[in-house]
């Protein structure tokens, strides 16, 4: 296979994976928090974010997994239950009084405490929403049958583009959450939330029965 296919295939693999839509109705009453200007500091965090994950699961995503001895079924039970911590305040509708929309305007109000931007940044809006065990575990695949480092460039060039489409979904996030009134907004927090904790419990029940087949296997092994 040619190396721009293996590229090509692994963008739309991830493409498919993170379906920018779906991710953008999860993203909207997490960012709908911020004023504009946190929101761009948080799509251009993700970007660097997924980057930098994009880079460590390409070239050293392999042998890091075997020297943490951690796999890809952890990871998607770890993501499962991060998702969990979030999804279910959502659909509960308990963040809507801890946290109401945030104003428009760049400038913070004196009489508002504005939540860190960072403290979402990596949780939950980089892991698990963005990435996770399954793609890190896609990355990986498509590295170990790349040959040689010109195809694993074009790999990494082929993620830094994934990287950018999730940036700049958080960003249009923002946009979408400035025409959305505060009703529509609860219901849709509400909405993302049934949708995060399907998700969850999908990734828990992938990943744990994916770790039982795998400590099955080793056992019989022995």
């Amino acid at each position: 296979m040619l190396s721009t296919d293996s590229s090509l295939l692994m963008f739309m693999a991830l493409f498919a994976l993170y379906s920018p839509l779906a991710a953008l109705s999860a993203y909207l009453p997490i960012i709908g928090r911020f004023p504009p200007r946190d929101q761009l500091r948080l799509a251009f965090g993700l970007f660097i974010n997924v980057s930098v994950f994009i880079l460590l699961a390409v070239w050293i995503g392999e042998p890091l997994l075997g020297l943490l001895g951690v796999t890809t079924a952890s990871l998607s039970v770890t993501g499962g239950i991060a998702l969990l911590y979030a999804g279910i305040p959502m659909m509960q509708g308990h963040n809507e009084n801890a946290h109401p929309p945030a104003p428009v305007s760049d400038e913070p109000s004196p009489d508002t405490e504005q939540e860190d931007w960072h403290s979402v940044l990596f949780t939950p809006i980089t892991f698990p929403l963005t990435i996770g065990g399954t793609s890190f575990g896609l990355i990986v695949a498509f590295a170990a049958s790349a040959e040689g480092v010109v195809e694993n460039a074009d790999l990494t060039v082929a993620g830094i583009a994934y990287a950018a489409v999730t940036g700049i979904t958080v960003y249009a996030a923002g946009r979408v959450n400035r025409w959305v009134s505060d009703k529509a907004r609860m219901v849709l927090s509400r909405v993302a939330g049934i949708l995060l904790t399907a998700i969850a419990v999908s990734l828990v029940i992938n990943g744990g029965t994916r770790l039982v087949v795998e400590t099955l296997q080793s056992l019989n092994k022995m």
